[in-house]
């Protein structure tokens, strides 16, 4: 689950991160005063889950109240990168001499955390990472002792940051590294991490992934909704397995497996998944119904694929459970071709129920690669 900067932000503060500061405004009058209320020049930030805000013009200095709010007035509904800002974050402007970057991840192939600083901050690392790689230390993490003042200061002295600061460095990553396990994050990033004109450091930047399985532990930190994130909860609502998606074909499928193989060759015929949705293996008319309502509420579907292979539940209680669905949804039915393909118990039987029902928005394809080509196809037709 990830988070906001500004949520990112309230975190790191929680344990004592140094932050600029600010607030959140929904509109620009709100942004207009909070600066106000700061009486200094403010930074104005879309408030996406994506980077590269600044290049988009999503991050504004303005001088004053009035400024601030003609800036946050043309950030939001702002789209960055298929994300649409619905919030921004002021908080004041400063002045920064050197910025750095740092972060601790969760490292699976190895079954250990690993830390990434480098003393070139304030952009794409993923640009730092190819262009000079020698630039960003990669310093594996013993679960078992963490992160103290003593792995802090190695981490800050391979990084190469500035020696007269590396004290005030090493403090503020035993911190992060307090957030990343007392979070239960597996993502804690901040770039930049910036020296300051009157000699503090601070996080100008946050990003924070926590790990969803962790969240009855944190029932505070539930996501702003958003696009995404409110398809996420209304899925979750009804006891679905779903995850948006940043593609146009919707995929149904009944365990994690079979899904996991229907995003490769949605992807293999050419589209992009939009969504990975586990209907489990006891497809009902109302987990179909709850499913499908999900995939066409999101806009940015074209087509449907409904791949189901029938083992403890069979194919034609699987075909009565869609063919109720699309009679539940009504008019909600009809807005986009839907690609079915049913394989393994009762799967002819499933495929005369679903001939019977005659939907016209419903395609019936025997092969796995052929639905997918077909739904791929559909998708690209009604782009």
């Amino acid at each position: 689950m990830d988070l906001y900067e500004h949520q990112a932000k309230e975190l790191f503060a929680r344990h004592g991160v140094p932050i600029p500061g600010g607030a959140v405004a929904t509109t620009p009058e709100e942004a207009g005063a909070i600066a106000a209320e700061l009486a200094m020049p403010v930074v104005v930030k879309a408030q996406v889950k994506v980077g590269g805000r600044g290049k988009a013009g999503g991050i504004k200095v303005a001088p004053g109240p009035a400024t601030a709010e003609a800036e946050a007035h043309a950030i939001l509904g702002m789209d960055i990168k298929g994300h649409i800002a619905h919030s921004v974050l002021v908080e004041p402007a400063t002045v920064l001499l050197e910025e750095y970057y740092a972060a601790f991840l969760v490292d699976r192939a190895n079954g250990a955390f690993l830390a990434m600083a480098s003393a070139q901050g304030g952009m794409d690392i993923e640009e730092v990472a190819a262009t000079s790689p020698e630039a960003l230390v990669r310093f594996p993490i013993d679960p078992l002792t963490g992160v103290d003042q003593r792995v802090a200061r190695l981490i800050a002295d391979q990084a190469g940051l500035p020696e007269e600061i590396r004290a005030e460095i090493a403090d503020v990553l035993v911190r992060l590294w307090r957030v990343m396990v007392e979070e239960d994050a597996v993502l804690v990033e901040v770039n930049p991490l910036a020296r300051t004109a009157d000699g503090r450091v601070i996080a100008l930047d946050g990003k924070v992934t926590l790990d969803e399985n962790a969240s009855f532990r944190h029932p505070a930190a539930e996501p702003e909704p958003g696009h995404g994130d409110d398809l996420e909860s209304r899925a979750k609502a009804k006891g679905l397995n779903y995850v948006k998606l940043d593609g146009e074909v919707g995929v149904i499928g009944n365990g994690a497996g079979l899904v996991m193989s229907t995003l490769d060759v949605v992807a293999q015929a050419g589209a992009r998944p939009a969504n990975f949705l586990d209907i489990g293996g006891g497809a009902s008319a109302q987990i179909m119904a709850d499913g499908l309502g999900i995939i066409l509420s999101d806009p940015d579907v074209k087509s449907v694929l409904v791949n189901v292979f029938g083992g403890i539940t069979a194919c034609d209680a699987v075909a009565d459970g869609i063919v109720a669905a699309l009679d539940s949804l009504g008019e909600r039915g009809h807005g986009h071709p839907i690609v079915v393909r049913l394989d393994g118990n009762n799967a002819e039987a499933g495929r005369l129920i679903l001939s019977r029902a005659a939907h016209p928005s419903v395609r019936q394809v025997p092969t796995m690669d052929g639905a997918a080509e077909e739904a791929a196809r559909l998708a690209r037709s009604a782009a």
